[in-house]
């Protein structure tokens, strides 16, 4: 495996400007033929032609003659070039069929789709293939007209026509400049759906959405979201949409999400495929939030691009916070502001502490689908955001005018969006700079005390050493904070001259001291609101004061944050407590909170669910050493149990309250999302699964199912009980939120009859391929003894692929995140991931790199997994022929 790093500090411009590209496709009935003809413009004189392609290569011209030229390493190389402008013509030969990688050109279906991010735009012709080459493109495209009726590509379709032969033709003109990364191109036979928006200037834009024929009753919802997200953009943003149309392609086969491509959105099939008898309502809420990503990339993306790939979270942190805020206007702006402080906490915070840590803005890389990361896209966006908490809305907005003033159709640097934002604020960012260039995540030591009619808050920030940088320098950063006093009411105090009960401090330095005057009582501080900075934070709270803010703060993440504090702290006692062989203690504070949270009607059903929500085992790793995976794991389930045992009563009535909520919203009438209803299925969900905890070991009688040898086997009662409910919503509402809630409750028992209940999933289901990976996902994830052999049964099921990006994540994705088994005493789940990583990284690297990062704790286990994981990385490393993608993460880890 070659090894080659590339460096930010080496970034040099492009010695040549591209035009204009014009390409034309000549589909056949195995392989296609690609014509691209560029009109160049040196910039640089005397330098040479270099150009990026991995296609087999038929010809090549300059100025219509063939000239001498070096191809190595995917990379061709003319010494000697004209000194004015010139034409490149290139053919090439691909064979999208046995394109498994699924970048460039490839098959999947019977029909043709790109990916071209980061650099699959040249394994279809040769080309400077980099973001900061711009160029207007002009897209030709034959195929046989029976075979492919739908050729579609960027921009505005200009003209068309059909052969003698049975071939057709379609041109397409974008007129915006753009990189190679964003082009595309789709060829099938695709059923269409056709809409349209008006937008506030008045002009009526085309929307298509194209699946197949099977799947066009499913698009109504990613239609109506992509309508809301360009309503709101306009709005909150004043951004309009720039052309006559507007197409979203659904493909099974897709590495990512989706991609922004400009004017053809192709799209991963579970961000758009919806309906009422298929789909949960995470499924709904998560097509509407990429939905509404990639529609927002048309300006932070695609109208203003990033100069390198280093300068990825330029557009992707930027627009995981508008996402994130038009998700939020949406729906709950509480729970999904606690929704991405989770997911940043479970999985972006090991990252950055871990072997593959990396700024926002890395300084170097060997693979570049490497830096798909939840850094650059979820940390990036907590950079964002942090723009937004110091500046205020208006101030925001301000600055983003002028970043699109300054920009629009550029391709440019993470700094020119912080001068923007400094810019029109006249204020100075340049220590703001370090949240680019310095990786891991930041602590925050408080103390705060009462002196002389003021509260002081003494903030100490420090940031841990990471592979690539030691002696980080203090972070500017925002920290909202509030105070409230013994009764829970919010405390007004002086700061900067105001009268306040919520102020944002400005942290700039290693040790700094805030006062708030007039403060004459006991307070307990309010910290880090809404999680105004992504950071970790310390402050020596008693469990009374996390009592107090759980029960009464204004500030719902902070409310948030005081269970949490308080399940970490249950959770670290029953570890101790365990690696002892001591009795577990009783947890008595954290149950009466607990059971404070059931029994508050005035609380919202989504915001009680997520208060109910304990850390994951992977939170509760961060920050450790010499962990023991599976006692985290008894401890934590152990926490779960006696907070269920002790609270049963309150769990059965929300449970028959949550069901009568449903029952008379939608019992009778077809389901449908809505965010209301959705947190009371949410709700119903988190107090199934407790409860059940309870009810398994309890003598139960239901309905038809009280004879005695049932009535012996609680749990056989259980899943009959289940499989009611499950029978009930069918017969009256057909839902799969509640569907996959009973068999989510069901997944770890050992009773067969939880067998019985997937078996039937997936025999109901067998030909809906997202239902599937629904069914593959509680295969990966359940607790019983069997499951490692169940995964490996599952990998020969008729509607499981390998090859299938969405397949390989449900059932290999759930298992390594599934902690008894992938963190087995004898290593058989480290064995059995590897081998998974090796099989499929000989046809997608990217997945496969994907896969691999499950390893990335092996230097904070204990020394028997640790030697049990690092022999399986020795293995994958030594595997012949192993990808850039898999090696680089491997070497690191291994580092």
């Amino acid at each position: 495996m070659n090894k080659t790093v590339h460096y930010l500090k080496d970034y040099a411009a492009p010695a040549f400007s591209v035009c204009k590209t014009d390409l034309h496709f000549d589909i056949g009935e195995h392989e296609t033929c690609v014509k691209s003809r560029l009109i160049v413009e040196p910039l640089v004189d005397g330098a040479p032609l270099v150009l990026d392609g991995s296609a087999e290569l038929l010809s090549f011209k300059i100025d219509g003659e063939a000239v001498d030229y070096v191809l190595a390493d995917e990379k061709l190389t003319v010494a000697e070039m004209p000194s004015e402008s010139f034409v490149v013509e290139v053919e090439t030969r691909i064979v999208p069929s046995e394109n498994k990688s699924l970048m460039g050109l490839y098959a999947s279906g019977g029909n043709l789709f790109t990916q071209c991010e980061p650099e699959g735009f040249r394994k279809m012709t040769f080309y400077p293939d980099r973001p900061d080459v711009m160029s207007k493109f002009t897209t030709t495209i034959v195929a046989d007209k029976k075979r492919y009726p739908i050729l579609l590509s960027n921009g505005n379709k200009v003209d068309s026509g059909t052969y003698s032969d049975g071939r057709h033709w379609v041109k397409w003109i974008d007129p915006f400049a753009k990189p190679s990364y964003l082009f595309a191109l789709v060829a099938g036979d695709l059923a269409l759906t056709a809409d349209s928006f008006t937008t506030q200037s008045g002009r009526k834009v085309a929307i298509e959405f194209y699946t197949t024929e099977a799947d066009k009753g499913k698009v109504a919802f990613a239609v109506a979201a992509l309508k809301n997200s360009m309503a709101w953009d306009e709005t909150r943003f004043g951004l309009e949409y720039d052309l006559d149309i507007y197409m979203v392609v659904a493909v099974g086969d897709f590495n990512m999400g989706a991609m922004e491509n400009k004017g053809l959105n192709i799209f991963n099939t579970k961000y758009v495929l919806a309906d009422s008898r298929t789909a949960t309502d995470t499924d709904f809420e998560g097509i509407e939030a990429v939905i509404g990503h990639e529609y927002f990339h048309n300006w932070t993306g695609n109208r203003v691009t990033c100069r390198d790939w280093f300068q990825l979270s330029l557009k992707e942190g930027l627009t995981v916070f508008r996402d994130q805020e038009f998700s939020g206007d949406r729906a709950s702006r509480a729970v999904r502001r606690i929704d991405n402080v989770r997911m940043l906490r479970q999985h972006q915070f090991p990252e950055d502490a871990g072997p593959t840590a990396h700024p926002v803005r890395p300084a170097s890389y060997e693979e570049m689908n490497n830096f798909y990361t939840m850094t650059v896209y979820e940390k990036g966006a907590e950079v964002v955001r942090m723009y937004h908490t110091l500046l205020g809305e208006e101030g925001f907005q301000k600055g983003m005018k002028l970043y699109f003033k300054r920009h629009d159709g550029q391709a440019v640097m993470c700094d020119d969006f912080r001068n923007a934002m400094a810019d029109a604020n006249e204020i100075n960012l340049d220590q703001f700079a370090l949240w680019y260039s310095q990786a891991g995540t930041p602590t925050l030591d408080i103390t705060g005390r009462l002196n002389n009619h003021n509260f002081v808050l003494t903030i100490k920030q420090s940031i841990p050493d990471t592979p690539d940088m030691a002696g980080k320098e203090p972070m500017m950063m925002p920290v909202k904070v509030g105070l409230l006093n013994e009764t829970g009411e919010a405390v007004v105090f002086d700061y900067r001259g105001e009268r306040v009960t919520e102020a944002v401090l400005l942290l700039t330095q290693a040790e700094q001291e805030f006062e708030f005057g007039g403060v004459n009582e006991k307070v307990v501080p309010s910290l880090l609101r809404g999680f105004s900075a992504p950071v970790h934070f310390h402050y020596p709270y008693r469990d009374e004061d996390l009592a107090l803010l759980l029960a009464h703060d204004s500030d719902e993440f902070s409310r948030w944050e005081a269970a949490q504090t308080l399940y970490r702290r249950a959770v670290a006692a029953n570890l101790a407590a365990i690696e002892a062989g001591r009795t577990l203690p009783e947890h008595t504070r954290l149950i009466e909170a607990v059971k404070q949270v059931l029994n508050n009607a005035d609380l919202d059903a989504a915001f009680k669910a997520v208060l109910l929500q304990v850390p994951s085992e992977s939170e509760l790793w961060d920050g450790k050493d010499h962990i023991h995976p599976l006692h985290y794991h008894q401890a934590r389930e152990a926490l779960l149990d006696a907070v269920a045992a002790a609270c049963i009563t309150e769990l059965v009535e929300i449970r028959e309250w949550a069901l009568a909520q449903e029952a008379g919203s939608s019992f009778g009438a077809p389901y449908e999302y809505h965010p209301e209803l959705a947190g009371i299925r949410t709700l119903l969900a988190a107090v199934r699964l407790l409860a059940i905890r309870v009810e398994r070991h309890q003598t139960i009688q239901v309905g038809n199912y009280e004879d005695e040898q049932l009535a012996d086997h609680k749990e056989a009662v259980i899943c009959a009980r289940l499989q009611d409910y499950i029978t009930r919503y069918e017969q009256l509402s057909p839902n799969m939120t509640h569907e996959i809630s009973v068999l989510n409750t069901v997944n770890h028992l050992e009773y067969a009859g939880r067998n019985t209940l997937l078996d039937r999933f997936a025999e109901r289901y067998a030909d809906d391929a997202l239902v599937m990976d629904k069914y593959f996902i509680l295969i990966g994830a359940s607790h019983r003894s069997d499951t490692l052999a169940q995964v490996q049964t599952a990998l020969h099921h008729p509607r499981f692929s390998l090859e299938n990006p969405n397949k390989a994540r449900s059932l290999l994705g759930s298992f390594s995140r599934n902690v008894p088994h992938f963190h087995a005493e004898n290593g058989s789940g480290y064995t059995f991931l590897a081998d998974k990583v090796m099989e499929i990284d000989r046809f997608n690297p990217q997945v496969a790199a994907r896969l691999v990062q499950a390893f990335n704790i092996c230097h904070k286990l204990e020394p028997h997994r640790r030697s049990l994981m690092t022999a399986q990385l020795q293995r994958i490393q030594e595997q012949e022929g192993l990808s850039k993608d898999v090696g680089e993460i491997v070497g690191k880890i291994l580092a």
